[in-house]
């Protein structure tokens, strides 16, 4: 349950942690060198108790089935971690078996993909990954949403086809924040979020903005699109950290949506901030009555 002192129950619906290394690792380029370390839990202990945040869920940054089991230990010695959408191969001779002994697992709640700025024919169109995304949902596994913006007409094609699945869209689908542009990017949010199972993390927008001199200012348009279209009950705070590192610190990632959730009702806040990803990721005792 949440900390007596915390003015505001606070979920991070979306961190990372790894053990950084420069060829596995090699995404993380020469201009993000602050993040060209390890991130353990310590580390997001830290950051955690500067800022309220009572718990999160660790998402996969690598494609293995390593990253998923070293996710599944880090939330087994760390009561924090809530939950970890981890990885699995859609393409593996005994996917299905595989996925049945993941549901023993109580603390992995789905899987993601690294679908941004990868073809239609390696996810979308793929007929292995057609076939096995319908075994999610029977199973109660949620899945992460990862693309770019200019990937949202083929998401929301490909959502379309499992009306039984939750899920939920990374870093708002990653719009153009820097170059200021949302006409297309708008009207692709508002039909994907005509899907009542699609949920939006509001994350990863300061890293899709300028790094040196972004304002809160330049964020609002997107998060006042998001919230229009997917409405309060569906929006869950998440910070990307430690990647948003690049272009703000961690306190100033959670202040950007604290004060764009203030103008609305106590309540209201708290869903965003922590009630709606633990409804999502069923977290138990953390979902709100």
């Amino acid at each position: 349950m949440p900390n007596a002192h915390c003015p505001m129950p606070t979920i991070d619906a979306h961190i990372h942690f790894w053990n950084y290394d420069p060829v596995r690792d090699s995404w993380i380029t020469e201009d993000m060198a602050v993040i060209h370390r390890n991130f353990t839990p310590k580390d997001a202990q830290k950051v955690f108790a500067a800022n309220d945040v009572e718990g999160c869920i660790a998402v996969q940054a690598d494609q293995s089935d390593h990253e998923t089991h070293y996710l599944l230990q880090l939330a087994r010695e760390n009561q924090f971690i809530k939950g970890v959408v981890g990885w699995v191969d859609f393409t593996a001779v005994q996917i299905e078996e595989l996925l049945h002994a993941y549901k023993k697992e109580p603390l992995l709640k789905g899987f993601r993909h690294i679908i941004q700025g990868q073809s239609d024919e390696a996810y979308f169109t793929n007929k292995a990954f057609i076939r096995y995304m319908s075994l999610l949902a029977p199973l109660g596994f949620t899945y992460d949403v990862l693309i770019y913006h200019d990937q949202l007409p083929q998401a929301i094609r490909f959502t379309e086809k499992y009306p039984d699945q939750r899920f939920i869209l990374d870093h708002i689908a990653k719009p153009a924040i820097r170059h200021k542009a949302w006409k297309q990017w708008k009207e692709d949010i508002k039909e994907l979020a005509r899907n009542p199972n699609m949920y939006c993390k509001l994350s990863g927008m300061i890293t899709e903005a300028d790094w040196k001199q972004w304002q809160y200012q330049d964020l609002v348009p997107y998060l006042e699109i998001v919230a229009e279209y997917f409405g309060t009950d569906r929006l869950c705070f998440g910070s990307d950290w430690p990647v948003a590192l690049v272009a703000g610190s961690y306190a100033e990632v959670v202040q950007v949506i604290r004060q764009f959730m203030a103008q609305v009702p106590k309540e209201t806040r708290e869903k965003v901030m922590a009630g709606n990803t633990a409804t999502f990721y069923k977290l138990g005792s953390w979902i709100s009555s």
